[in-house]
C-alpha cells in the first residue's frame, strides 16, 4: 500500500467492488486513480495521497472503509460559479461568504461543514434553497401593501399587515432550517435533485409570532385538519405556485413561527422578506418564504410540493434504486438524528500526538439528541463526545471532544448522533426516490504527519 503502481490501484478497486461498492463510487475511484486526477486532488492538501500510506490506520481503513465498499471522504466534488444577476445581487445583499452554489434559477446554494461553527447561524452562513424566483417585493425590500390572508376551514378569513404583527406579543427562538433533500450526495444509487451535502441547515434566530396565535384569531373549524401555505415569488415556468403545507398539530406547535426577523434584522431577500413561516424540525419546503396566504384545509394539502415523489418518501423500506408506486408514497418528515462535524475542515494536517479539537452540532427533528460518538478507526470503535444543551426545543445541540492519532496517514473522523428515542446516524443510507431524509454518519478526511 505504499507505492503507486498500476497493480495497486487495481488491487485496491477489485477490494472495493468484492466488497459492494456502487458503479458511481468506482467511477470516482477511477477519476482518482489516474495520475493526473490524482495529484489534483491532492493539491487541496494531501490527504488523497495518504491513501497510499494509510500508515497505523491501513488496516482499519480495509476493514472499515474499503471493506464496506465505501470510498475515502477526500474524494468529494464542489459547486460550480455563478452568472445570473439576479442571484449575484440576493448574495451580494445579504453578504453570502463561502457558500457552494449548485445553480441559479431557482438559486440554491449549501454551506461547507468547517464554515458551520457558529451556535447561532449567521446571515452569511445561511444556506439558500429556493423553488422558484426571489419575489419581486423582496427585491424592492418594499413592505407597502403586503399582507396575510389566512381562509379556508375558519370562522373568520383575517388578514394581518406587517405593522400589525409586530404590534402583537412576539418571540424569538433559535430554529433550524434544513432542506428535505440535505445528505441526498450520499445516496446510491443518485437520486435527481440538488446533491445537497450536509450544509443545507441554518440554525438562526428568528423573531415572529406563533402562528398558533393567528389561527386562534380566525378560529378553526372542527374540519380543520391541513394548513396550504403560498408565497408572493414569480414561478419558473409553467407550472402551479409552489405550496406544501403541515398537520394542524404542527401548526398550532409554539415553536411554529410567521417570522419577521431574521437574527434581529429584517429578513433578507433571499430568504423570505419580509415575511416567513419557520416549521422547526420538518423539511425546510414547509417554510415558505415571502409568505401572504395560508389557507386551511380539511384534507391533507395536495399543492405543488405534496403529491407525486416530490417531497414524499415511501411507506416502506426499498431497495436502492427501486421506484414504489405513487400510492405507496407519503408526505416526508419530521427530521431524524443528524449531526455535523464544524471542525477541524475536511483534508485538515496534524502531527502524530498532537492533540485535535473535533466540534460539532447535533439536532433531532421532533426529538432531542442524547449522546454523540466519533470514531477515528472508520467506525470500528467509538468514544462518547461532549454533548452541550438546545438553546431550545428544535435548536441544535454543540459538541465537542479532543483526540490525537498513535500514527501517521490518511484517517477519517466520524460522528454519529443518537436521539432519545435511541435511534442512530447508519452508516450506509436508507434509499428512497428523491434523496429524502439523508442523515448518514458524517465523515471528514484528515492527514497526519510523523
Amino acid at each position: 500500500m505504499k507505492t503507486t503502481d498500476n497493480g495497486t490501484w487495481e488491487w485496491l478497486r477489485s477490494y472495493t467492488r468484492d466488497h459492494g461498492a456502487s458503479p458511481q463510487d468506482l467511477e470516482i475511484f477511477d477519476e482518482v486513480s489516474s495520475r493526473r486526477q490524482f495529484f489534483g486532488q491532492v493539491g487541496k492538501g494531501g490527504a488523497a495521497l495518504a491513501l497510499l500510506g494509510f500508515g497505523a490506520g491501513t488496516e482499519a481503513a480495509l476493514q472499515g472503509l474499503f471493506g464496506r465498499g465505501m470510498i475515502p471522504a477526500a474524494w468529494a466534488n464542489e459547486g460550480v460559479d455563478i452568472t445570473d444577476d439576479e442571484a449575484k445581487k440576493v448574495l451580494a445583499d445579504a453578504g453570502k461568504e463561502g457558500l457552494i452554489v449548485y445553480n441559479e434559477r431557482p438559486l440554491n446554494a449549501e454551506t461547507p461543514a468547517h464554515l458551520m461553527g457558529d451556535a447561532v447561524t449567521p446571515v452569511k452562513r445561511h444556506f439558500i434553497r429556493n423553488n422558484d424566483r426571489v419575489s419581486e417585493r423582496a427585491l424592492r425590500k418594499d413592505p407597502q401593501g403586503w399582507k396575510l390572508e389566512i381562509e379556508g376551514e375558519v370562522n373568520n378569513k383575517v388578514s394581518f399587515t406587517l405593522d400589525q404583527l409586530q404590534g402583537m406579543n412576539t418571540v424569538t427562538y433559535r430554529l433550524p432550517i434544513e432542506c428535505g433533500g440535505n445528505g441526498r450526495a450520499y445516496f446510491d444509487p443518485p437520486p435527481r435533485g440538488n446533491q445537497w451535502k450536509n450544509g443545507a441547515i441554518g440554525n438562526s434566530e428568528w423573531t415572529g409570532v406563533p402562528l398558533r396565535e393567528l389561527l386562534n384569531a380566525a378560529g378553526l373549524k372542527s374540519s380543520a385538519v391541513y394548513t396550504g401555505h403560498y408565497g408572493e415569488e414569480p414561478i419558473l415556468g409553467d407550472r402551479p405556485p409552489f405550496s406544501r403545507g403541515i398537520p394542524i398539530d404542527k401548526a398550532m406547535e409554539e415553536h411554529t413561527l410567521v417570522a419577521f426577523k431574521m437574527n434581529g434584522e429584517d429578513i433578507p431577500a433571499v430568504h423570505g422578506y419580509p415575511v416567513r413561516l419557520v416549521v422547526p424540525g420538518w423539511y425546510g419546503s414547509t417554510s415558505h418564504k415571502w409568505l401572504n396566504r395560508i389557507v386551511i384545509r380539511d384534507r391533507e394539502h395536495d399543492g405543488r410540493g405534496m403529491t407525486g415523489y416530490s417531497y414524499r418518501v415511501p411507506k416502506y423500506p426499498v431497495a436502492p434504486g427501486a421506484r414504489p408506486p405513487e400510492e405507496d408514497m407519503v408526505v416526508g418528515g419530521p427530521w431524524r438524528i443528524k449531526s455535523v462535524i464544524t471542525g477541524p475542515a475536511a483534508d485538515s494536517e496534524f502531527r502524530v500526538g498532537q492533540s485535535i479539537k473535533v466540534t460539532g452540532h447535533a439536532w433531532a427533528g421532533e426529538d432531542s439528541v442524547k449522546e454523540m460518538w466519533v470514531s477515528t478507526d472508520f467506525g470500528l470503535n467509538w468514544t462518547k463526545a461532549k454533548l452541550g444543551s438546545p438553546a431550545n426545543k428544535y435548536s441544535w445541540q454543540q459538541w465537542e471532544t479532543e483526540l490525537s492519532f498513535d500514527g501517521r496517514g490518511y484517517y477519517e473522523i466520524w460522528a454519529r448522533g443518537v436521539d432519545t428515542q435511541g435511534n442512530t446516524q447508519p452508516i450506509v443510507q436508507p434509499w428512497n426516490p428523491r434523496g429524502y431524509d439523508g442523515n448518514l454518519v458524517h465523515r471528514i478526511p484528515v492527514m497526519i504527519q510523523a
